[in-house]
């Protein structure tokens, strides 16, 4: 320490004591002027302090009590209340009786200090509790499909940061410091991480949209872009995903949301749709009887629901024949068995009345230069019936 440092120290060292010496008589004058309005502040104060402490005991006992319904509201308030903290309970009660005992001005000032300093960083806790109850409500920490397992982490970092940050910078401005530059400060950092690291920002608001709007979660089986597999891990950078073939395939999860996704985990059933093309040669009557049996058809499937069954068009080699139903089932498997059940019974059926499926075919007519038709031979079928006579 040089000399000239010394004398400053010293006479700091001096001011401290003598501001301390005026506390502590001051505080001693007071307590021995106002003995009766200390104490009935003090019952007054321990009241409050009760009822807070009170308030915690009672959070406490809604999340014992919240049973197997996973994250509630009763839940939610009760960690908001059980957060509580003692600091705050006694600093709450002492700025809320401080100015009805006639408390000396020094003493006033510091146990309002004390106040916004319990106050802010306990508003600071209360709304981390409610925030991250609020997601783990709507998301389902509970779940085991959820997504939030990947995530709380990066989510409960989050959110305390930027809660003590407000909290710190409300402490300074009601302490009389000029936070002006210091919020411009933090509002350009911001934006120049922003940009330093937008695709690592990207891909962890993808996940977090991931998170509340839950296009798909762990285990749900989905198919993007020409990739159909099963969701094993949803990171905050990626989502890996086991495809049909069995290697494991990572996207990141900005790509990922900017394709079109298909969730097949939601599926109740399968929609089957089949075109039957049959010759033209079937008779009409035969035509209209169709779709009654096959309805019958698919009525006799057990886990098939019949839609309809139509003559839907002429096509160019076959009349057209459209039928739609339902499989009752998600499981791939089961959908086939039941669609080829259909088929083989609609084949058997077909072929009992009579009816043929037609094939791509193309009939050709050539004629003279006066257009008299010389291909196919008008008389060739006279001929062999004249022909079977003889």
């Amino acid at each position: 320490m040089t000399n000239a440092t010394q004398p400053r120290v010293a006479e700091a060292a001096q001011t401290l004591s003598q501001k301390s010496t005026q506390l502590v008589s001051e505080a001693g004058a007071w307590l021995s002027g106002n003995a009766v309005d200390i104490l009935i502040a003090a019952a007054i104060g321990a009241v409050i302090a009760l009822v807070l402490i009170g308030l915690r005991s009672f959070g406490h006992r809604l999340i014992r009590d919240r049973g197997d319904d996973g994250i509630n509201w009763r839940t939610i308030i009760g960690r908001v209340l059980a957060r509580t903290t003692l600091f705050f309970v006694i600093m709450c009660a002492a700025e809320l009786v401080a100015e009805h005992a006639e408390t000396p001005p020094t003493l006033l000032r510091a146990i309002h200090f004390l106040f916004v300093i319990a106050a802010a960083f306990q508003a600071a806790i209360w709304a981390r509790e409610l925030v991250l109850g609020l997601i783990e409500h709507k998301v389902g920490a509970d779940d085991p499909h959820s997504t939030l397992g990947s995530a709380i982490g990066i989510i409960r970092l989050l959110v305390t940061v930027a809660l003590f940050a407000i909290a710190i910078i409300l402490i300074l401005d009601n302490l009389g410091v000029n936070v002006t530059g210091l919020v411009a400060g933090l509002g350009i950092g911001g934006i120049a991480i922003g940009l330093a690291a937008q695709g690592i920002f990207k891909d962890l608001f993808s996940a977090l949209a991931i998170i509340f709007d839950r296009p798909f979660r762990r285990g749900d089986t989905i198919t993007f872009d020409q990739t159909t597999g099963t969701v094993e891990q949803i990171g905050l950078k990626s989502t890996r995903i086991r495809s049909l073939n069995g290697e494991e395939v990572v996207i990141s999860n900005d790509n990922l949301l900017n394709t079109k996704i298909q969730n097949w985990a939601l599926l109740h059933r399968r929609r089957a749709l089949m075109t039957l093309g049959l010759v033209y040669q079937t008779p009409p009557d035969l035509l209209a009887r169709l779709p009654a049996e096959i309805q019958a058809i698919v009525e006799s499937q057990p886990l098939a629901t019949f839609d309809r069954a139509h003559v839907a068009a002429f096509n160019a080699s076959s009349i057209d024949l459209e039928l739609v139903f339902f499989v009752e089932s998600a499981e791939f498997p089961v959908f086939m068995h039941t669609k080829q059940a259909i088929m083989l019974a609609i084949l058997r059926r077909f072929d009992e009345l009579g009816i043929a499926f037609a094939y791509p075919t193309q009939t050709t007519f050539t004629a003279a230069p006066d257009g008299t038709l010389v291909m196919p031979y008008p008389h060739v079928k006279m001929i062999a019936t004249e022909d079977t006579g003889d």
